[in-house]
């Protein structure tokens, strides 16, 4: 039967995919297929439907134009996806999803000269990272419309701290594989900031590692290029957990890289990862490339860091991602300033002068 399902399959993609004239055109028709077999002694036709239905679905969303035949599981994992899709979009209703930030400080003063912007939801009295509800980002349109709406909470924010007077240089914003399609991400992006007033120089947007592997440097090329001229400076995320890493360097406009978590979690004196980092940091120089490690969480990374030559750096070691109103407090507080005292605890005034360094991020 397994054979049955899928030799009609094929015939159907075959017979669909003849080639067609429309007005002097020539249309060539893909067609994606779902199918499901019952299993033995199960003749529950709703229930052949479904599994059916769960195959087209999971064929739609990995790979259109071909065939995928149900599997038990598929419908747990499809059905979570579901709920995950469910909860966002009631989330964006209700307005619970919100922009949270965590620092990117100076390994040396731990001086704050940017921040990363993360997405957060409210769910029953708790705050979620955005891996809780990873799934539902897979769908094309919840994706996309999870960064067009952390991009205006964070326009609104930069505004209110450049309002205060705040000292701030850039906010980094993710970017997913969904955005790179359609052309449009550059206007979304320049709409929103320049809605705020808020100048482009303060925004660098951040892309996955991930996402060069899935969409290819040409792709994300292309989408990243209309930012870069509109004046965004883009981060290459998640550095090192792909493939051919250093291709991305020359092919695409980057002028941060974010050496991933498992770079420093690995860190040891004069050991493998040691020395790559090393390298990696003298090859970043050589570029004009800035790099700021992530995930530091211990002293001894971060001393690590510095002797190869890091500068900057983000981890839970400095802060975790805060809310809005924390992270004002700690921008006051630890905010890179060109002078004046850095007060190290408002609740008594006391205050220390931390010398001020040039922007380390300005190309």
């Amino acid at each position: 039967m397994t054979l049955d399902v899928e030799r009609a399959a094929e015939t159907i993609l075959t017979a669909l995919a003849e080639p067609a004239e429309c007005r002097d055109q020539i249309i060539v028709p893909r067609a994606t297929v779902g199918g499901a077999i019952p299993s033995a002694g199960d003749r529950n036709a709703e229930r052949l439907c479904r599994n059916a239905d769960f195959a087209l679905y999971h064929a739609k969303e990995t790979g259109r134009g071909g065939f995928v035949r149900y599997w038990p599981g598929l419908g747990t994992n499809i059905t979570r996806r579901l709920g995950n899709i469910r909860e966002v979009d009631a989330a964006f209703r209700q307005n619970r999803i919100d922009a949270f930030y965590q620092p990117v400080v100076r390994l040396d003063t731990c001086e704050i000269v940017g921040l990363e912007a993360l997405c957060r939801m409210h769910l029953g009295g708790q705050v979620v990272s955005a891996d809780a509800f990873h799934e539902a980002t897979k769908d094309v349109h919840i994706a996309k419309a999870l960064t067009e709406r952390m991009v205006t909470l964070v326009a609104a924010d930069l505004r209110a701290w450049l309002d205060m007077g705040i000292p701030f240089q850039h906010v980094g914003v993710n970017v997913s594989s969904a955005d790179m399609h359609g052309g449009k991400l550059g206007a979304m992006l320049t709409a929103a900031f320049e809605r705020e007033s808020v100048p482009l120089k303060h925004v660098i947007v951040e892309v996955t590692e991930s996402v060069y592997m899935g969409d290819g440097d040409l792709s994300v090329e292309g989408a990243l290029e209309s930012p870069s001229e509109k004046g965004f400076r883009v981060a290459l995320d998640d550095f090192g957990t792909g493939y051919a890493s250093l291709n991305h360097l020359l092919t695409v406009p980057v002028d941060i890289i974010k050496i991933d978590k498992s770079f420093v979690d690995r860190l040891a004196p004069d050991n493998a990862t040691m020395i790559i980092v090393e390298g990696l940091l003298r090859i970043a120089r050589k570029l004009g490339i800035r790099v700021i490690a992530e995930g530091i969480e211990t002293e001894d990374q971060a001393a690590l860091l510095q002797r190869a030559g890091c500068v900057l750096g983000q981890g839970y070691l400095f802060s975790r991602a805060v809310d809005r109103h924390a992270t004002t407090g700690l921008l006051i507080e630890r905010g890179q300033r060109p002078n004046g005292p850095v007060l190290s605890d408002t609740s008594d005034a006391a205050s220390v002068v931390i010398p001020f360094v040039p922007n380390l991020l300005k190309a």
